[in-house]
């Protein structure tokens, strides 16, 4: 029998199979001719992104320090939409989740960062800040007992939607038209000549206003600028479910109460016979795949965090009444109906309301969709009880603390929701490493990670572990 030399074995897929059992072998699905008919993950997950960051951090860092730190939220998406083709390229190629990847090289990676998405989770900012703002709307109600009221209807429609991939995607397509809206008119009517100056200087006199904000907000703000932390592992479930790659291969997640039965799961991943053939349809899919994030999440994630900065420049920079509360956003708004009319600063917290809204689903989805796979593909894969089941049981889970939490009076939103964007940040620090060392060793050479993309996953890795030890640090001298 011929030895298999090191250069036979950098040719082939190379999944550990100690804590999993070895993929399937299949051909690589052919792309579709009409690509536009599979956009979507990039979308769903910048409309889960447009939220915390987008309407509260950024715009609350923009009326304390102008918009000298906007670089931190460019530099922040980048990196993330490398992180996320990373992500993508794992589960491209295997029809896995990062996560089952990270569970083959070690046996319980993928109960740590469902751990920590939980943390980050479970303080509902989201639904918090949706809740605020439909007071401001409304001129009354108690925001607590109105934030239980969304995660009541969020577990809901998460439970009941036949295919859950497809009701979010069309959640957050009408989010992203209501926000683009909300721009265009922005442009329009709100901000001023000041406030293009401020852009300007910005673009071209850059800080780092670490002693105005604080590590942990500005980590905070980094982490969370697009997506962070779990939402970032979760690009593998939703281009799975959308049909991307090997990820056709493996059956969609379906509601236990209205969705079609869903198919054996217990076949972990798949792998391709890395021939010409194969080769070809690889790149044409990883082609597609970065233009898809670009053009997708990238994109309307910059755009938004730069005008909603922007916009709150405009209204609120200067201002001795801004405090560090979601109150802010009360301001906000007064002050563009003063700007502008009455109807504007309704439409911004209607529409602020509804981002939020539609972000909180997203964040309970992404949660209980991580930590569903994690158990049926490592802990339960001979039990009778299906994905669904178990998602169907984390989603109410998740809905019941977050209910739980707010009746014991944590119901400050921008606290909440630093707390969660530090964890995310860790969260980060952690999966940039291991992403680049499973991309770099399971794969076959033709498809694993470039020198180029390396790299930026070691300034990932660095940055946001110099970020987390900082904030530690700068939390501790606080107590």
């Amino acid at each position: 029998m011929a030895e298999t030399t090191s250069t036979d074995q950098a040719d082939r897929f190379n999944l550990p199979t100690k804590n999993l059992p070895a993929p399937q072998v299949r051909d690589l699905p052919e792309p579709p001719t009409q690509t536009w008919k599979i956009v979507g993950p990039g979308m769903v997950g910048a409309g889960v992104g447009l939220a915390s960051g987008e309407f509260i951090l950024w715009p609350y860092i923009s009326s304390q320090v102008g918009l000298v730190f906007l670089w931190g939220a460019v530099v922040g998406v980048f990196v993330q939409w490398f992180l996320n083709m990373e992500i993508e390229r794992y589960t491209l190629a295997t029809g896995e989740t990062a996560l089952t990847g990270f569970n083959r090289f070690g046996k319980h990676w993928g109960l740590f960062f469902a751990i920590m998405t939980y943390f980050a989770n479970l303080w509902p900012g989201w639904a918090t800040s949706s809740a605020a703002m439909l007071t401001y709307l409304f001129g009354a109600g108690d925001p607590r007992w109105i934030a239980i009221g969304i995660l009541v209807v969020i577990g809901l429609i998460l439970t009941l939607a036949p295919v859950v991939y497809v009701m979010l995607e069309r959640l957050i397509f009408v989010k992203i038209l209501a926000v683009a809206l909300l721009v265009i008119l922005a442009l329009i009517f709100a901000i001023r000549d000041k406030t293009y100056s401020a852009l300007g200087d910005a673009v071209t006199h850059p800080e780092f206003p670490v002693e105005t904000l604080g590590f942990a907000l500005m980590m905070g703000a980094i982490a969370y600028a697009g997506a962070g932390g779990g939402q970032n592992l979760c690009q593998s479930n939703w281009i799975r479910d959308k049909g991307f790659g090997m990820g056709a291969h493996v059956p969609r997640l379906t509601s236990p109460v209205t969705g079609e039965p869903e198919a054996d799961p217990t076949a972990n991943g798949y792998t391709f016979p890395p021939d010409e053939q194969n080769l070809a349809r690889w790149r044409r899919w990883w082609k597609f795949a970065n233009v898809e994030q670009l053009m997708t999440f990238v994109l309307i994630t910059v755009v938004t965090i730069v005008f909603t900065s922007m916009l709150a420049h405009a209204t609120l920079f200067g201002n001795p009444a801004v405090e560090n509360k979601i109150s802010f956003l009360k301001i906000e708004g007064t002050t563009l109906q003063t700007l502008v009319g009455d109807w504007f600063g309704y439409l911004f917290w209607a529409i602020g309301a509804f981002a939020l809204f539609a972000a909180a689903a997203g964040i309970v989805d992404y949660t209980s969709r991580l930590a569903s796979d994690m158990i049926k593909s490592r802990y339960l894969r001979t039990s009778t009880i299906s994905e669904s089941k178990l998602y169907f049981g984390l989603v109410w889970g998740l809905v019941a603390f977050g209910i739980i939490v707010l009746l014991a009076g944590l119901d400050q939103p921008l606290v909440l929701l630093v707390i969660s964007a530090c964890t995310a940040g860790t969260m980060m620090f952690v999966y940039s490493g291991l992403l680049w060392w499973m991309n770099s060793r399971a794969l076959p050479r033709a498809i694993r990670i470039t020198k180029v993309r390396a790299a930026v996953m070691l300034f990932s890795f660095l940055a946001f572990g110099f970020l987390a030890v900082f904030t530690i640090i700068d939390q501790v001298k606080k107590l």
